[in-house]
């Protein structure tokens, strides 16, 4: 396994990055568990690498976290599973030492669960993981604001309604559902049930192997029988490209063709070429780099200390998603110093930093992030936050545009969901809810 510790010194020869405590976890410890390698590498660098960007921006602009110096281990779990579990242990650190985990993969947050919350370390699982962790009350250490894959799926039905006229113009519709089957792309599919139960729409299922990604003829050959009035697709690395180049083959409308938010990366349209024109993805956050913050990225970028080999990496969604997910930790971060003291804070103070986040307009402004991550509140009882809501991207053949305005969750759908299956993830484990009180 490819293993390197990044405590910040160490970063300038791994990746560029200067400035940053070369004494393990004599800092801010903070695990990276990237997939630079593999058959999701293309989507997990810009991941990576966004990631990082924010955490050195921090250390290289303000010495850390109120002088307090971020210090980075990071871990390639080629996206496996298993590889995730054995990183996690290597990197956790004596008595549990770390801050948070972002695993970066729904089957490696499924693994990490217990575990983490035995170990007192948040897991934030920003927009993917297990949707029900939302409910507070039974899973105390997961986050995954600022909206789960629940809500993207009934976002993303509202968004085709809106376009179409209005939720009763659903009644009739059929979708093709295209899917990676492996637990994040089957997350969605219990939502999708009950949205086509009460809308009156079908979907069919086109589950894609994870070991042949790239063999989707078959699919898009049945797709362009069926004829669905939208396909919907719930892909990740090799088999985002693949897909929409498919699509484009048949001469599926692009327009009618939407992602998800881990299918709304450049390695989603760049294969296609021009025939990718018009494809959409749902995201939550901006795109590009006109924010204020960027400025602060691209001083540190010309003193040599960036993690991309190429700045051109920063108009892919995906770095914006590793830099928004590191700015909601370090702000977490800075929320739990506000209580317990501007210092090294432990896992299990976190997650009251995590349980305590309220992140306003103002303070979004202060960060130099306005329009590029929404305002979020968190709760002990609401751990994806207080307005899931969807943007909708779509491909300009050279950039990425935000399309439509916040398109929020049917969260009168999603509430019972949650709580039906905490319900039961409680009842099978012998947990008792704990009281927000």
């Amino acid at each position: 396994m490819e293993f390197r510790k990044m405590a910040l010194a160490a970063v300038a020869s791994a990746v560029g990055l200067a400035g940053i405590a070369a004494t393990a976890y004599a800092d801010q410890p903070i695990p990276a568990l990237v997939y630079r390698t593999g058959a999701y590498a293309p989507s997990g660098i810009p991941l990576a690498n966004g990631y990082l960007d924010y955490f050195a921006m921090i250390n290289e602009r303000d010495g850390g976290v109120n002088g307090v110096p971020l210090a980075v281990e990071e871990c390639d779990t080629g996206y496996a599973t298993d590889r995730g579990v054995e990183c996690y242990d290597r990197t956790k650190g004596t008595g549990g030492g770390a801050t948070v985990y972002s695993p970066w993969s729904t089957g490696i947050t499924y693994a990490l669960i217990e575990k983490a919350t035995n170990d007192k370390i948040p897991i934030l699982s920003m927009g993917y993981g297990r949707t029900s962790a939302a409910n507070g009350k039974v899973f105390p250490y997961v986050f995954n604001f600022p909206a789960t894959y629940w809500s993207q799926a009934t976002s993303v039905v509202q968004y085709i309604a809106n376009e179409a006229g209005g939720l009763d113009k659903l009644k009739g519709m059929r979708f093709a559902y295209i899917y990676l089957d492996h637990p994040y792309g089957k997350e969605p599919i219990p939502t999708l049930d009950v949205l086509a139960e009460k809308f009156g729409f079908t979907y069919d299922k086109y589950p894609v192997p994870p070991a042949s990604m790239t063999e989707q003829k078959s699919i898009w050959l049945q797709i362009r029988k069926t004829k669905p009035d939208y396909a919907i697709m719930w892909g990740w690395g090799a088999m985002n490209g693949t897909a929409v180049r498919e699509a484009s083959n048949i001469r599926f409308p692009m327009e009618k063709f939407i992602g998800n938010w881990w299918s709304g990366g450049n390695d989603a349209v760049v294969p296609a070429g021009k025939g990718s024109i018009g494809y959409k993805s749902a995201t939550f956050h901006g795109v590009g780099t006109g924010f204020d913050a960027y400025k602060d990225v691209e001083a540190m970028y010309a003193a040599g200390k960036g993690s991309s080999a190429d700045k051109a990496e920063h108009n892919n969604p995906l770095w914006a998603r590793g830099f928004a997910n590191a700015a909601y930790i370090v702000e977490a971060i800075r929320t739990a110093q506000a209580k317990f003291g501007n210092r090294q804070i432990s896992g299990e103070e976190m997650r009251w930093g995590l349980e305590n986040l309220d992140l306003s307009e103002e303070r979004i402004a202060e960060m130099g992030m306005t329009g590029y991550i929404p305002p979020l509140k968190i709760t002990c009882e609401n751990h994806e936050g207080d307005n899931p809501a969807i943007l909708v991207q779509q491909w300009k053949g050279d950039k990425w545009e935000i399309i439509s305005d916040w398109v929020p969750a049917m969260t009168e759908v999603v509430a019972p969901l949650i709580e039906q299956d905490s319900a039961q993830y409680a009842s099978e484990n012998n947990i008792t809810p704990r009281s927000c009180n």
